[in-house]
Parts: structure tokens; sequence; C-alpha cells
């Protein structure tokens, strides 16, 4: 989350500054944590038991060796790791977009519902609580919103997981060609981001709010935000994870065989059980905190920067904040 609009600031930071503060987090979290997403989304992908019971450990980890590195699981191990990068320019181009929309657009969209619904929160979930809960529902928002973004996000877990898809195409041919279809499981993904990004916004709320016993969250102190961003981002990827899997497997299908979502989950709970709604669950929190500790570590430290910098050169000139 961008420092947040308003509060006890003098002024805010320009839209400006929080474009660059918030891509170049997202840049930097892509080159650190791109291949640990791609990982987990191959976990979600694959369909049936890594680890059988009775069988050997040994032929568990070769399973598990051969899912995550596909075919360079038999090469050399930095072959290996170059091999978890793939889809990088979707992953950028996703990653950045996200980042700015989603850190620099909840602060507006809270900033909105703070001027013109503060009192009906506040009258519904008393003052601490409906700020909380202004906080998460601006996220959810935002979150759904992300469903613009959906193309991109489609291409990258497709380069991630079915590569044989994209073979040979460039992004003007999938385009063209798909046109509407890259959107597929559009409503799954809002489905996914409504309560994923209550989660995450309202919970780092709560956690400033009554963990740490804040009034002007851009005040919290570096282990507050850390508590926070972990608070949020594990309440986020729990309660977001059965429909995240569902989503990336409608995703990673090949264009000319679709398959919707209530097939997907029919055939997870028959072949592979209720667990699997949960695969590559482990993954992802095991690299939510510090993912995000980092993004927001460093969106925090950069917009402020990119702010004065962009005011001392005459570049932007913000409104004090009323």
């Amino acid at each position: 989350m961008s420092p947040p609009v308003g509060g006890k600031s003098k002024h805010s930071e320009s839209a400006l500054a929080r474009v660059a503060g918030s891509g170049t987090s997202g840049i930097l979290e892509l080159v650190i944590f791109h291949p640990v997403d791609t990982v987990a989304k191959r976990l979600m992908s694959h369909q049936g038991r890594i680890f059988v019971p009775g069988n050997p450990l040994s032929q568990g980890m070769h399973s598990l060796n051969q899912v995550i590195f596909t075919k360079a699981a038999d090469r050399t191990l930095f072959k290996r790791y170059l091999s978890l990068f793939p889809g990088l320019g979707f992953a950028a181009g996703y990653k950045v977009l996200q980042r700015v929309y989603k850190f620099g657009g909840q602060p507006y969209v809270m900033d909105y519902l703070n001027t013109n619904h503060k009192e009906r929160f506040n009258r519904v979930f008393g003052e601490k609580t409906g700020k909380t809960v202004m906080h998460a529902t601006a996220g959810s928002l935002v979150g759904i919103g992300e469903v613009a973004l959906l193309p991109l996000d489609v291409l990258k877990i497709k380069s991630q997981t079915n590569p044989e898809a994209l073979k040979g195409r460039g992004l003007v041919s999938i385009v063209r060609d798909e046109g509407l279809g890259l959107y597929r499981g559009g409503m799954w993904t809002a489905a996914r981001n409504a309560p994923g990004s209550f989660a995450l916004f309202g919970g780092a709320a709560f956690v400033k709010e009554y963990l740490c016993g804040l009034e002007d969250y851009s005040k919290a102190t570096f282990l507050q935000n850390f508590a926070a961003s972990i608070g949020g981002a594990v309440a986020s990827i729990t309660v977001a994870a059965p429909l995240d899997v569902v989503k990336t497997r409608i995703q990673n299908k090949p264009f000319d065989a679709p398959e919707s979502g209530m097939s997907i989950i029919s055939k997870m709970v028959r072949n592979e059980g209720f667990g699997a709604f949960f695969k590559g669950l482990t993954p992802k929190i095991l690299v939510v905190g510090p993912k995000l500790i980092f993004s927001f570590t460093v969106a925090q430290q950069l917009i402020p920067y990119f702010h004065r910098f962009f005011e001392s050169n005459g570049i932007t000139q913000t409104r004090p904040v009323v």
C-alpha cells in the first residue's frame, strides 16, 4: 500500500510519484520472486498426486522435480533455475501494472469512501472498525477491477505452465486470434480478488488499528508495517487459495480446449480430493512474507523520494491536504 491519502500528512504524494515508486517496487519484486511464483503455479496446475501413499519418498521427490522443472528436470542446477523464468516479458507487464494499479489505486478509493461514506461505515461498524472495513472495502473494489489486467496474467500463467500453447506466436497474433478468450476465467478471477483483496487491505488495517494502536497508518514503524503486511497477506492468500487454483487451471488450458470452472471443480473433488484446492498454498505463503515486506518497504521508501525529487525539480506540484 502506498502512503494513504489525507490523514495527518501535510500533503499527498503526486500520482506520478506513486506510479514511479510502486512501478519500481513491482520490477524489483519480479526479478527476485518470479521463480517462486512459477513453482507455485506449476504445483497448482499439476493434476494428480505427487507423493503417493505407499510409494518410496525418492519416487515422490523425483515426481516433484519433474513437476517443478518440467523439461529441465535432468539438466544442471543453473539451467533448472533459469527454467523458472518463463514468460518474463508477460510477467513484467502484469506485475508492474498490478502494483501500480493496486498500491496506487487503493488509497484513491479509500479517499473517496472516506469523503463520501465515512458516516455510514461508522454508523454500522463503529469508528475504529469502520475505518478498517473502509480500507478492506477499498481494497476489494480495486481487486475486482484487476480483471482488466487478466490477459497479461493469462499469458504469464500459460508461459509458466503450458508454454506449448504460445510457441511460435507473437503477442499481436495471440491477441488477434484469441480476442475475448484472453478474459477466460474473468468471473473466477473477480470472485477470487474480491475476498482476497478485502483480506489483504483489511487484515493490514486491522493489525495497525487494533494490535499497533495507530490512528494514522502512515506513521507506522518498519516493524509495524512488517506485522501488518504479513497479517494481511497471509489472510489474503489463504482466503483466495481455492478459487486461485480453479482460476489457474482455467487459464492454463489450451486456447482451443477450454474447460469451465464448475467442470474443473468437479474433477478436482472426484480425482484429487478437497486438498487439491490448497495446492501450492505452502510455497505461496512462504514467499508472501518477504515478498510483501519487500514490495511494501521499497514502495514506502521510493514514493516519498520520487515525490520530493519531482517537487524540487518543478515536475509536479501537489496541493496541501485540507
